[in-house]
Parts: C-alpha cells; structure tokens; sequence
C-alpha cells in the first residue's frame, strides 16, 4: 500500500453543504486526497478509466441513468478528471437542483472545463485548489532538504518515493503531452510544442517577452501567446504578474511564469540537480519559496491579495515577490546576506509602500537590521509564512 500524507485542505466541512471542483496539476495527489480524506461517497467515477468514459461518450446520460437507477438523493458523489467528459455538468447542475446530493468533482484542466462552460453551474460549486506538497504537510518529515526537494520535487508520488523519482519524473513529460495535449487536440504542432516546453522551463522564474521568445524559437508571437495560455490552463505554470504601483520608477509590463514544481521545471529543462553554486540552485530556490507562496494564498482562501513582483522597465532593480500591499521579499540562496543582497529590496523601502521587508536565505538564524529589513532562514519563513506571521492582515 503506498504511503499517504495528509494533506493541509479540509474539503470535508464544506462538501457538508456545497459541492466542489477540486482542480489541480496532474498527479498532484486529488484521487488519493478523495480516497483518504473525505466521507465514504455514494457513487465514486473515474474518468481516467477508458472503460467508463467510452461508456459516457456512448450515452451522454448515463450519469442521470445512474443516479436514478440507485435512487440517490443524498451524500457524496465522487466524479475524478471530469474534464475528460465535460457534458456531465449538465447533469450535475440538475442534481445539485433537484436532491441533496454534493458533488466533489477534480480536474487537471480548467481549459476545457472553461470551454464547456463550468459557469453553467452558476455559484453552485466552489473551486478549491490542490497544490504539490507544501510546508506544513513535510516540515516534520526526515530529510527535509532542499537538495531533496530540488531533486525529486514535491509531487507525492516523486517525493515519497526518491529512489524511483528520476524515472518519474522522465515519464511525467510524456504523460503530460499524451494525456493534455494530444488527447485533448490542444496544439497543431507537437514538435514546436515540444520544444517550446523545455524552452519555457529553461525560462522557469523569468519575465518573458512574447516576441523575443518567438524569435527565439522561430514561431510566431501568437503561437507562444497561446501556448503560455495552455500550460497556464493546465495549471502546468504560474503566473506572477509585476507591480505596479511604486511611484518614483517605472516598472516593467512583463510577466514571470514558474513552473508549478520545481522537480518538473527541473526535468523538463534536462538540468541536473543544482551544486549550491550553480546559478540553477538559486532558480530553483526561488521557485520552491513562490510555490510555497502561491499554496498558501490558495489554501487561506486570500482573494484579494495578488501575489506580484518589481522589476524597473530599465531592468537594473529587481524585487522577487510582493504580497499585496504588505510584504516585499527577496529571496537569496547565500548563507550569508550582504549589503550587495539588499539593494535592489533598500531602493524599492525608499517608496515607503510596504509594511514589511524580507530576505528568505539561507542563512542559519533570522537576523532584524537597523533599517527593519528582516533576514530569515527559509523554514523560519516558511513556519512563519503557515502561522499566519507574515500576513498580519489575513
């Protein structure tokens, strides 16, 4: 039996009284977390059998069929990657309606959840997130590294198992292409989306320039525009949009977009794992903390906070997160900060818009200097991060 980790989202109270689309990248651990941490349901689907979806694409309503069939009209209905077969939403919406049935229902895609139009369902679901593991969910665990987490990334079944983690990790590309690219006819050219996926995570944490990176890669600016726009809808990458309010600088228009995992940024780059003093170590780094960023506004549920990042339009000052209004933080693998680490993070102090000024290293203890900029080791960022410290706001 493989080995479970329970995970920090508690879906349980709320499939109480609404149903849920649990959406998260593949293989990120939404059919174990149904299997493990939620009530017993009354009919569980899994679309990812052949068997079953064929059956669905033969009668389109066989959901309904079923359902009436087993005279079900309360408790848990269980429906997993239901964008394979999108027109069951049909029937959900009816029953959702019509009987006190809840429906947790999880995907890989909201691209082709959005184009059947996931809106029909009208309020009456809510969406909920599902990230790799984060730090809550490990922190106690032996060999919690970075060197681990660089290594295998921090999708359960990578992480948990390391010894298998290459081959995995190898596999997860083909996987990918077959299961959300070709299955689903997202791209005319897989060769070119081929390499463009491994360009972009060669390009893992940078601001992209659509046109530079077409010519680049000899495409069109429009075909990296909308490929950017599948990884974004198959949740493969995030994006960090820039700030833009300072008022003394102007700030670039350009996006960052992270992989999701850096395990898989780093495989689909063909990188080794990183010696400290590769300048990937500090990429991947910095991937690990915005991932970590990125779970933790999802998982408290914090709308109305974006998290963004500074950069000048000329390029010569950078910032590498901002958490609304509130927070400013630099991250800086070095074991020891220097004033040359700070710089970039003093200039952007001098607009007086943040509360907070932070410096995740990986330094050995947290250190405030005279100026108020805080210097934290990253797991006493990340444990004040999950305590709700950071935040003091939310």
């Amino acid at each position: 039996m493989k080995e479970y980790v329970k995970r920090y989202i508690d879906l349980d109270r709320i499939l109480d009284r609404k149903s849920v689309f649990l959406i998260g990248p593949r293989m990120c651990g939404k059919s174990m977390y149904a299997k493990n941490e939620v009530r017993k349901p009354v009919l569980y689907w899994n679309l990812l059998s052949n068997t079953l979806y064929y059956r669905i694409v033969r009668n389109p309503a066989l959901l309904e069929e079923t359902l009436k069939a087993e005279n079900l009209t309360e408790g848990l209905v269980v429906i997993d990657e239901i964008q394979r077969a999108p027109q069951l939403l049909y029937t959900v919406h009816q029953f959702i309606e019509d009987t006190d049935l809840v429906f947790l229902m999880t995907g890989s895609s909201v691209r082709k959840l959005k184009r059947a139009g996931v809106n029909l369902l009208g309020g009456r679901a809510l969406e909920k997130k599902l990230h790799p593991l984060c730090y809550p969910e490990i922190k106690d665990r032996d060999n919690y590294t970075l060197e681990r987490i660089f290594h295998t990334g921090l999708l359960p079944e990578m992480y948990l198992y390391p010894a298998e983690a290459d081959e995995a990790l190898e596999a997860y590309e083909g996987l990918y292409l077959e299961t959300e690219i070709q299955l689903e006819n997202e791209v005319n050219d897989l060769p070119g989306f081929i390499s463009f996926l491994e360009k972009a995570a060669l390009s893992n944490g940078q601001q992209i320039n659509f046109s530079a990176f077409a010519s680049d890669v000899c495409v069109s600016r429009q075909a990296i525009k909308t490929w950017y726009k599948i990884l974004l809808d198959t949740l493969m990458v995030k994006e960090i949009k820039p700030y833009g309010k300072t008022k003394k600088r102007k700030e670039t228009s350009f996006s960052r977009f992270y992989f999701f995992d850096v395990g898989i940024a780093r495989s689909l780059a063909h990188m080794t794992v990183p010696t400290e003093t590769m300048t990937e170590y500090g990429t991947l780094f910095e991937t690990y903390i915005a991932m970590e960023l990125v779970a933790y506004i999802d998982y408290m549920g914090i709308h109305n906070t974006e998290l963004t990042y500074y950069r000048t339009s000329d390029g010569k000052r950078e910032v590498d997160f901002i958490i609304g209004d509130e927070v400013a933080i630099e991250v800086k693998s070095a074991k020891s900060v220097t004033d040359k680490h700070l710089a970039n993070l003093r200039e952007l102090k001098e607009e007086g818009i943040f509360s907070k000024y932070i410096v995740v290293s990986r330094e050995e203890s947290p250190r405030m200097l005279d100026d108020g900029i805080l210097i934290l080791p990253w797991k006493d960022f990340l444990e004040r991060l999950w305590n709700g410290d950071i935040l003091t706001k939310h």
